[in-house]
C-alpha cells in the first residue's frame, strides 16, 4: 500500500486515537447528548473521509464543518450522517443545503428573508447562532432573534431546529467570561416560544471542564484528535487524550560539509567545524513552515537541528554524525523515550497547535492505521 505514493514524506493517523478520544469524552456526558464530531479544515489535517467515517463509528452521531463546500463534499463520498455547517453560506445556496440535508448556521434576519428565495419543497434546518462575546457570526439583539423565530415559522419550507453559540474562554482557567457568556445564552433561549429540539454551547474545552453547559450536544473539536484544547487547561483535563497524528520524512541525502560551508537560501547558517547535514524532503508546501528554521526534530533517536531556511520542498538537519541516507526522522511523533508534539511546534511558531495541524497540506499523503495495522493509504494526487 505504501506504494501508492512516491516521495518520503508522509502523515500517519490513528484513527482508534480518535476513537478513544470519543469515548473518553461519552463518559463525560449526561445521557443522551449528541456529539457532533468537528471535521472542518479537513478534520483538522487529518483528512476529512477517515476522520468522520472513525467518528461515526465511535458514536458520533453529527457531522460540523466550517463551509457549504467541506459539506456537500461529505454528501458525495456517502455520508448520510447529520451535517451542520458552522459558518456563513450564501442565501442563494439555501435550496442546496436543503436538498442535501445540511443544516446552516443562521445568523441575521435578513439572511432568512433573502434565503425564503432560493427554497423549493425541502425543508431548510436552521440552527441559529446567538453572539455572547465571541463578536464572530452571531445575533447580538433579541429583538431581531425573535424577529428571525417569526419568519422562519411563518414559513413551512423551514425550522429551526438548533440554537447555540460559542465560548471565547473555555480553554481558560479564568472562567468568569465563560460563565457570562452561559448567563447571556441562558437569557436569550428564553425568548423562543418554543424550545428548538437542539441546544449546544461546547466545544471541547466546554465539554470537558463546563458540565452545565453541555446542555443537549457538544461540538467535539480539538481534543478529538488527541489534543488539549490550551496549555492553560492541560492540568485540568479529567481524561487522558491520545494525539492521533504523526509525521515522518526520510534522508534522501547525507554529506559532510567544511568548517565556513553555507546552508540553504540567504546563506543564513555556516557550519561553525566539519558538519554532517542530512537533506529532508519536506518545505513549506507541506505546511513545514521556514519559522521551523532552529528546530529540533528526531533523526533516528537522536535530536537533529534544522539549520538554514526551510525551503519550498526540502529543509535541512545538522546530525550529531554520519547517519544512512533513508534513516526515518520524526517530525511529529514518538521515538523510544522522547517525542515531539504538535504543542512544541506550535510553540516554536508562536502560534497554537490547531494551526500547526491544519496548515500540513493536502499534497503529504496520508496513512490511516486501525487495530495497529494501516487501514488505507489517501494520496491526494492520484
Amino acid at each position: 500500500m505504501i506504494n501508492e505514493f512516491h516521495r518520503d514524506t508522509w502523515i500517519e493517523v490513528d484513527l482508534d486515537a480518535i476513537q478513544a478520544n470519543i469515548r473518553q469524552l461519552s463518559k463525560r456526558l449526561k445521557q443522551n447528548t449528541v456529539i457532533m464530531a468537528v471535521v472542518k479544515a479537513n478534520a483538522y489535517g487529518h483528512g476529512y473521509l477517515e476522520v468522520a467515517e472513525a467518528a461515526l463509528d465511535a458514536g458520533a452521531e453529527w457531522l460540523a464543518v466550517a463551509f457549504l463546500d467541506e459539506a456537500l463534499f461529505l454528501r458525495k463520498h456517502g455520508f448520510t450522517a447529520p451535517i451542520l455547517v458552522l459558518g456563513a453560506t450564501r442565501p442563494d445556496d439555501a435550496g442546496l443545503a436543503a436538498a442535501h440535508g445540511i443544516r446552516l448556521t443562521v445568523f441575521s434576519a435578513d439572511w432568512i428573508r433573502s434565503a425564503r428565495e432560493f427554497l423549493k419543497e425541502d425543508t431548510l434546518q436552521i440552527h441559529l447562532k446567538i453572539d455572547t462575546g465571541m463578536g464572530r457570526l452571531g445575533f447580538t439583539d433579541l429583538k431581531e432573534l425573535k424577529e428571525a423565530e417569526t419568519v422562519i415559522t411563518d414559513d413551512s419550507r423551514m425550522n429551526i431546529e438548533g440554537v447555540f453559540t460559542h465560548f471565547a474562554t473555555a480553554d481558560e482557567q479564568d472562567r468568569t467570561y465563560a460563565d457570562q457568556q452561559q448567563e447571556r445564552f441562558l437569557a436569550c433561549l428564553d425568548v423562543f416560544e418554543k424550545k428548538p429540539a437542539m441546544i449546544h454551547a461546547s466545544n471541547s474545552a466546554g465539554a470537558f471542564l463546563r458540565d452545565n453547559a453541555a446542555f443537549n450536544a457538544v461540538r467535539f473539536g480539538i481534543s478529538m484528535y488527541g489534543l488539549v484544547p490550551s496549555g492553560d487547561i492541560s492540568s485540568e483535563m479529567p481524561a487522558p487524550l491520545t494525539p492521533a497524528l504523526s509525521l515522518y520524512t526520510k534522508m534522501v541525502q547525507v554529506k559532510k560539509l567544511k568548517a565556513g560551508d553555507k546552508v540553504s537560501y540567504g546563506a543564513t547558517y555556516t557550519a561553525e567545524q566539519d558538519e554532517w547535514i542530512a537533506t529532508l524532503p519536506i518545505g513549506y508546501a507541506d505546511g513545514w513552515i521556514r519559522q521551523m528554521q532552529g528546530f529540533e526534530v528526531l533523526a533516528g533517536e537522536y535530536r537533529a537541528e534544522i539549520v538554514g531556511r526551510v525551503c519550498m520542498d526540502q529543509c535541512m538537519i545538522r546530525l550529531p554524525f554520519e547517519m544512512k541516507e533513508g534513516t526515518v526522522v520524526t517530525l511529529v511523533g514518538n521515538v523510544s523515550n522522547d517525542r515531539i508534539l504538535l504543542d512544541d511546534i506550535a510553540a516554536h511558531n508562536g502560534t497554537i497547535h490547531y494551526e500547526s495541524a491544519c496548515l500540513l497540506t493536502a499534497r503529504v499523503p496520508r496513512i490511516y492505521r486501525k487495530n495497529g495495522a494501516i487501514e488505507k493509504v489517501f494520496n491526494h494526487l492520484k
